[in-house]
C-alpha cells in the first residue's frame, strides 16, 4: 500500500475538531473549454474512462511501474513529507491537552531548626503527599480553537504528503519517458550522422574527379560537423535525464539500469477528465490549501478569545504529619478559583487578531487561486493533447511520404535513374522525420502524464466534503 493513500484518524484526549467546507466564492464552469474539440478526427481512438490512483499503469510499461513503486518505497522527498504529517499529529496532541486537566503528584519533605532572638527555638520535620490539578475553563473556546487549527494543520500535512506523492510519481513518469525518448532520438542522430558521413565522401569523390565545387564540399563537410554536435548534445541530454531520474528514486545514478529503448510499444492512455466541479475534491493541493484556510480561521478565533477574561480552577488533595509512620492520619485538600482579565498589554492582543485575520484573508485569497490554477491546469493540458494529436496526424503524414521518397529513391537509384546523392539525401529526411515523430510522441505522452496530474491522479478526499466550488 502506498504511503501517500494511507488515512490517519485523529483520536485521544484532543477529540475531533471541526472542519466546516469554506465557501471561495467561485463557481466551476459547466464543461472544460477544451474538451468540445476532442470529437474532431484527431482525436484518438482509444475509449476514455476515469482516472485510476495507479495511472501510470495505463501505459502499460513493466519497467515504469517497478520505477514509481520503487520511488514510493525509497524517495527521501516522501519520507520527509510523511515525517512533517507524524510532526503535526504530535502538534495536535499537545493541543488538545489544553482541553482537559492537568494532574501532578507532589511528596515533599523538610527540615527547620534555628534560633531566634527571643531565644524561642524553631525545629521541627514536615512530610507532604498528595495529588494537585488544574483546569482553565474554556468559557470563550480560545482551547478548542487552538485545537481545532492544530487539526487543520495536521489534515494539510496530510494533504501535503498526497500532493508530494503525486508530484513524485509525475515526476518519475516523465522523466522515464524523456530518457527513453532520448536514447531513441540519439540512435536516429547515430544513423543519421553515418548518413551524412556517406554523403560527404560521395562529394569528396566528386570533387577530386571535378564533377563537385569547393562549396559543395564546405557545404557537405559542414553538415557532418552540425550533425555531430546535434548527436553529442542528445547524448549529453539522455545521461543528464537519467541522472536526474536516480535522484528522483533516491539511488546513485550507476544502480539505476533501463531496458525499455523506444516509446513505440508504450500506450497512450485515454483519460476521462469528467465536469470542472469534480476537480474540486480530486486534489489534494486544493484540500491542503482549503485546510490551511480553516486552521487560519480557528486562530482568528482564538487571539479574539486571548482578549476575554479567563477562568482557572485549582485544587490539591493529600496528606501532611511530622512523621512518616502517621503520615495518613492527616488528610488535606484545597480547592480555588482565579479569574485573569488583560488590562493593558500595549496593543498586542489586538495586534495578534489584527494578525490572524489578514492572515485568513491572505490564505482565502491563495485558496481562490489555487482553484483558478486548478482549472487552468486541466484546460491547458486538454488544449495540449488536442494540438499535439493534431500534429501527430500531420507528422504521420509527413513520415509516410519521407518514407515512401526513400523507397523511389532507392528504386530508381538501382536502375540507373539517379545518382547516390539522392539517396542519401532522402534517407537522411526520413531520419528527420523519424526523430520528430519520436519528440511528438513523447509529448503526447506526457501530456496524458499531466492530465493525469492535473486531475489528482485519482485521488479522493472522501473524508472532507470540499466547499470551494459553492457561490455565496
Amino acid at each position: 500500500m502506498k504511503h501517500w493513500v494511507l488515512g490517519f484518524t485523529i483520536v485521544g484526549l484532543y477529540g475531533c475538531g471541526t472542519h466546516a467546507p469554506i465557501d471561495s466564492g467561485i463557481a466551476p464552469p459547466a464543461t472544460w473549454q477544451y474538451s468540445t474539440a476532442a470529437d474532431t478526427p484527431t482525436r484518438p481512438t482509444t475509449p476514455t474512462r476515469p482516472v485510476r490512483t495507479d495511472w501510470w499503469n495505463e501505459f502499460g510499461n513493466s519497467e515504469l511501474n517497478s520505477l514509481v513503486r520503487q520511488a514510493d518505497t525509497d524517495s527521501f522527498d516522501l519520507a520527509a513529507s510523511i515525517a512533517r504529517v507524524e510532526q503535526a499529529q504530535a502538534s495536535a496532541r499537545i493541543a488538545g491537552a489544553a482541553l482537559l486537566p492537568t494532574v501532578s503528584g507532589f511528596a515533599d519533605a523538610s527540615r527547620q531548626g534555628g534560633l531566634l532572638v527571643s531565644d524561642t527555638e524553631l525545629a521541627g520535620t514536615a512530610f507532604d503527599l498528595g495529588l494537585a490539578a488544574s483546569y482553565e475553563l474554556d468559557f470563550w473556546g480560545r482551547n478548542r480553537a487552538l485545537r481545532d487549527a492544530a487539526l487543520a494543520r495536521l489534515r494539510a500535512s496530510g494533504f501535503d504528503r498526497d500532493t508530494v506523492a503525486l508530484t513524485l510519481n509525475a515526476d518519475v513518469t516523465n522523466t522515464w519517458l524523456q530518457t527513453v525518448a532520448l536514447r531513441e532520438r540519439y540512435g536516429i542522430a547515430q544513423e543519421n550522422l553515418k548518413i551524412a558521413q556517406q554523403i560527404l565522401a560521395t562529394v569528396e569523390s566528386q570533387f577530386r574527379a571535378g564533377a563537385a565545387t569547393p562549396i559543395d564540399l564546405a557545404q557537405q563537410r559542414a553538415v557532418v560537423a552540425a550533425q555531430r554536435r546535434s548527436t553529442a548534445l542528445l547524448g549529453q541530454q539522455a545521461n543528464d535525464s537519467h541522472a536526474t531520474l536516480a535522484v528522483l528514486l533516491g539511488i546513485p545514478v550507476s544502480r539505476l539500469q533501463l531496458s525499455t529503448t523506444a516509446l513505440d510499444g508504450l500506450h497512450i492512455p485515454g483519460i476521462d477528465a469528467g465536469v470542472p466541479s469534480s476537480l474540486l475534491v480530486q486534489r489534494p493541493d486544493l484540500a491542503r490549501a482549503e485546510a490551511q484556510l480553516q486552521a487560519a480561521s480557528a486562530n482568528v478565533t482564538a487571539a479574539r478569545a486571548a482578549m476575554l477574561p479567563g477562568v482557572t480552577l485549582t485544587g490539591s488533595a493529600g496528606f501532611g504529619n511530622d512523621r512518616i509512620r502517621t503520615l495518613f492520619d492527616n488528610s488535606l485538600y484545597s480547592i480555588a478559583a482565579g479569574l485573569t482579565a488583560p488590562i493593558f498589554s500595549g496593543g498586542s492582543l489586538a495586534a495578534a487578531r489584527d494578525l490572524a485575520v489578514s492572515q485568513k484573508e491572505e490564505l482565502l485569497a491563495n485558496y481562490r487561486q489555487a482553484i483558478i490554477a486548478a482549472f487552468g491546469d486541466v484546460e491547458r493540458s486538454l488544449n495540449a493533447i488536442q494540438g499535439i494529436d493534431a500534429q501527430r496526424a500531420a507528422q504521420t503524414d509527413e513520415l509516410d511520404e519521407a518514407r515512401r521518397a526513400l523507397a523511389l529513391a532507392q528504386s530508381r537509384y538501382r536502375a540507373g535513374a539517379e545518382t547516390l546523392l539522392v539517396v542519401l539525401a532522402a534517407q537522411q529526411t526520413r531520419y528527420r522525420a523519424e526523430d520528430e515523430n519520436v519528440q511528438l510522441r513523447l509529448a503526447r505522452l506526457q501530456g496524458a502524464v499531466s492530465l493525469f496530474r492535473a486531475l489528482g491522479g485519482g485521488w479522493r478526499d472522501d473524508g472532507v466534503q470540499a466547499g470551494a466550488g459553492r457561490s455565496g
